[in-house]
């Protein structure tokens, strides 16, 4: 049986799952669930993979919610920390380590007067030097 510490770390490694799956980086997630379940059989390590490819495709087509695949894969990471103890570390880094977020910046830019300008904003005609 698995303390509450174990269980809270499991489900924080879950949340991080979804997090990852939301902002479409299911490719770096999938690299951590294969640490996370190498100890496992082959076939258990396959199933976690085909689960977390399901599950990406249900978040992006909103036909699962992410509280349903969150307690999936605390189901799936607890039941590999109860059968592979030292797992633990591989789930504590997921559970600790939060997917970077993307950003984008989106800027506009505002030109006056005669000149070239580089970064910043310009008004008016741009000419060459051919007339």
């Amino acid at each position: 049986m698995l303390d509450a510490t174990a269980i809270a770390v499991a489900t924080g490694a879950a949340s991080n799952v979804v997090a990852y799956l939301l902002q479409g980086r299911v490719d770096a997630v999938r690299t951590r669930i294969a640490a996370v379940f190498h100890r496992a059989t082959p076939d258990q390590q396959a199933e976690a993979l085909r689960v977390l490819g399901e599950d990406a495709a249900g978040l992006s087509q909103q036909t699962i919610t992410q509280a349903e695949v969150t307690a999936r894969w605390t189901g799936l990471l607890t039941a590999v920390l109860a059968a592979h103890p030292d797992a633990r570390e591989d789930i504590e880094a997921l559970a600790s380590t939060p997917p970077a977020t993307k950003t984008v910046n989106i800027g506009s830019q505002h030109n006056h007067g005669p000149g070239t300008f580089i970064g910043g904003d310009h008004h008016g005609d741009i000419r060459n030097g051919q007339g």
